[in-house]
């Protein structure tokens, strides 16, 4: 081999282990929810500057209806440069094809507010080196994911200090015979109660100003445009502090490939006061 070729191998070796050395890791784990008596999947993404001797923030990223928790590193792979760029943690969740990361009342099969808001979280603190308190940890989704962020967020601010929302289900009930919602909650002609108190924009009156980091954001042709825009209003009126912006997009991958790099900026700078 000539001296040419021989640098030409080194330094094409040498290249080869610094992507790799520089590179996030995925990983598909195996959780397990008592709740609901069976194991789950979930992929992790850790930063490149992994280490455990050091402690990272956690981003909960959920996936919309009909979705699991692959969707995400699947749709977006560039997230993993996010969590390189952050130092931040991504766990995405699995909320069933249509779970709405509710504990349903009409199926105890159904219980992904617990998996999500209690049990997942537990497996990161245990397995990974994580900032185990609400000023590490944040909840965003996609549609039904975002509508599972918001409320997994307002019921479990002990848990988590910062939620988002990317063209989110924030009012189920205008979708009340859409999207699987009544195997979750029932017919809302014949639970109408378990509708309102359930509807994320119905749960204002769980914060309190600055009580928790919020973001949020919706394409304009999206058609939870509506629902997004009315929960902003509630939210003035309440005069609960939040981030709200409306972009050009529609319901799909495009837009929330692009969302999810303004809402891990959002993130980032709550997560720069964590201990």
């Amino acid at each position: 081999m000539s001296i040419l070729k021989k640098l030409l191998f080194v330094t094409v070796v040498f290249f080869a282990a610094a992507v790799k050395v520089n590179a996030a890791t995925v990983d598909t784990v195996l959780t397990h929810s008592a709740a609901m008596r069976k194991d789950i999947k979930a992929v992790v993404i850790k930063p490149a500057d992994y280490s455990a001797t050091k402690k990272y923030p956690v981003l909960y990223l959920l996936h919309g209806f009909s979705g699991n928790y692959s969707d995400w590193i699947l749709k977006v792979p560039s997230i993993t440069k996010l969590a390189d760029q952050y130092h931040v943690i991504i766990a995405c969740a699995d909320g069933n094809f249509a779970g709405w990361y509710y504990d349903s009342p009409m199926n105890k099969d159904w219980q992904y507010e617990t998996y999500v808001g209690t049990e997942l979280v537990s497996y990161m603190d245990k397995h990974y080196s994580t900032i185990a308190n609400r000023t590490g940890r944040a909840i965003t989704g996609l549609s039904m994911g975002g509508h599972g962020a918001m409320y997994i967020g307002f019921k479990h601010q002990d848990t988590f200090g910062a939620v988002g929302s990317m063209s989110g289900v924030v009012d189920v009930r205008p979708f009340a015979d859409a999207f699987g919602i009544e195997q979750v909650l029932g017919k809302y002609s014949e639970h109408p109660e378990t509708w309102e108190k359930n509807s994320v924009i119905n749960m204002i009156y769980l914060l309190k100003p600055n009580s928790l980091a919020i973001t949020f954001d919706c394409g304009y042709d999206d058609f939870t445009f509506p629902v997004n825009t009315a929960f902003h209003d509630q939210l003035l009126m309440r005069k609960i502090p939040h981030d709200f912006t409306i972009r050009p997009g529609s319901h799909n991958w495009e837009y929330w490939s692009n969302s999810i790099v303004y809402q891990m900026l959002f993130f980032s700078r709550f997560f720069a006061n964590a201990k």
